[in-house]
């Protein structure tokens, strides 16, 4: 008994103060200092969630920019990429239910108009670890702009002006490339008259 007791108490001690308070400070700092991102980065529009800012979604509609391709469907549900390596036939090639690099390029050259000389970026036609990458690069935004500029019957420069807006810089500049969030692309283009 006199080494359960210490023993208990220290459990109870840490379950209170690593169970209880901590999660409770970091989650009143967070709602304090970051409350749209404590709240999971939710676009609204006319107060009405129509999605987070870190999540994907599909986008098939040619009047607005489509997303880096999901292998789960945009379902935050069945989050997961392929787990193909670079070297494996399916990854170019495909299989029965899965379109592989060469289908997702065609595909998105068709869509888009793009003649085949033209250098895809990757994120056009490889899907992202998770399946729900929210984000384009600015390449891949600037090669849909004409579809898109076409079908909504706007000049491409206003397009182009919406991409220069929403651009982001990763944190310092290292490592990834610019991009742009297509919730957000797509939340503009939908204002558009």
């Amino acid at each position: 008994m006199k080494n359960l007791r210490p023993a208990l108490v220290l459990t109870l001690f840490f379950v209170l103060v690593t169970g209880l308070l901590f999660p409770f400070v970091l989650t009143g700092i967070a709602q304090a200092v970051f409350p749209g991102q404590a709240n999971g980065s939710m676009v609204m529009v006319d107060g009405k969630v129509v999605g987070s800012t870190l999540i994907g979604q599909s986008f098939t509609d040619a009047r607005f920019f489509h997303p880096r391709p999901s292998s789960g469907g945009y379902d935050a549900n069945n989050s997961g990429g392929t787990n193909l390596g670079p070297t494996n036939p399916k990854l170019l090639e495909g299989a029965e239910g899965f379109d592989g690099v060469k289908q997702l390029a065609m595909q998105y050259r068709e869509l888009n108009g793009i003649a085949a000389d033209v250098v895809l970026p990757v994120d056009a036609v490889t899907r992202s670890a998770s399946g729900l990458d929210p984000h384009i690069s600015v390449e891949n935004a600037r090669l849909q702009a004409d579809r898109v500029a076409r079908v909504n019957g706007v000049e491409k420069g206003e397009i182009e002006k919406m991409i220069a807006e929403l651009t982001e810089v990763p944190l310092l500049g290292l490592g990834e490339k610019p991009y742009v969030n297509v919730l957000l692309l797509n939340q503009k283009v939908a204002q558009l008259p």
